[in-house]
């Protein structure tokens, strides 16, 4: 148990008469990173939902590093080091690229932003905000406008954003929607460069990318996870090829 971060025992999401989980279980270890993969309509999302506290479970439970948050609300799982990220891209276009950053470092250091002050009493937030910036490689663009941002460099800015909250796991829920081969590289670079220094639980869709990045994957078929392992194990699985990989794994 000491080696586990996240484990979700027989977890089951009803909606009406659709069985949306279906007595899951999995477990995410400390500083891997773990994909959670399936066909549309899998339950991905749901599931995500119900770790990061969106959602409720009809039955089951979510333990965080030990601690069962099965009850606990969004900000609680936050405030404990369990962050996530989006499909759609949330930031605050109208701000610089180093504020939007130095509001999530204030915000999990639980202090605010107050106009007297002096912006001196703010530099340690600032050096961390662009320590993080560093990071997700957007220094340069630190004073640049969020919104003026290419997709990518924003999909990387709400990265950082879910790193400044310096999570214990991190919910990543397909970051690489929507990019093109350039920018879904820098990704798979930057997430490769994550790895072994935060625990990351990611869903998506780019089988390519996910047998790259992926330390363990877990295959979730009609709400259920049919498999959990390694990518070469997953990959010779034979219910997995059957319910969902097929013939086109070719990576």
């Amino acid at each position: 148990m000491a080696d586990i971060v996240l484990q979700i025992k027989d977890l089951v999401k009803r909606f009406g008469g659709l069985c949306a989980t279906d007595h899951a279980s999995m477990a995410v270890n400390f500083d891997e990173l773990h994909a959670l993969i399936g066909p549309n309509g899998a339950g991905k999302t749901t599931l995500i939902h119900q770790i990061s506290g969106a959602l409720r479970p009809n039955e089951g439970q979510i333990l965080f590093d030990g601690v069962d948050i099965t009850a606990e609300s969004m900000h609680k799982r936050v405030a404990t080091g369990l962050a996530r990220s989006y499909q759609i891209t949330r930031i605050f276009k109208d701000c610089t690229v180093l504020d939007n950053v130095a509001l999530a470092v204030q915000q999990c250091q639980g202090s605010c932003f107050r106009f007297w002050r002096p912006a001196i009493a703010y530099r340690h937030v600032f050096d961390e905000a662009y320590a993080v910036l560093q990071t997700i490689g957007l220094a340069e663009r630190a004073d640049a406008l969020a919104g003026s941002l290419a997709h990518g460099e924003q999909r990387q800015l709400e990265l950082g954003l879910t790193l400044a909250t310096k999570p214990k796991l991190m919910l990543l829920d397909e970051p690489m929607a929507g990019m093109g081969p350039e920018e879904s590289e820098r990704m798979i670079t930057l997430l490769q460069g994550l790895r072994g220094k935060v625990s990351i639980l990611l869903v998506e869709h780019d089988m390519s990318a996910v047998f790259r990045l992926a330390d363990r994957i877990s295959v979730l078929v009609y709400g259920r996870i049919i498999a959990s392992g390694t990518p070469e194990a997953v990959r010779n699985d034979p219910e997995v090829r059957k319910a969902y990989l097929g013939e086109t794994l070719a990576v």
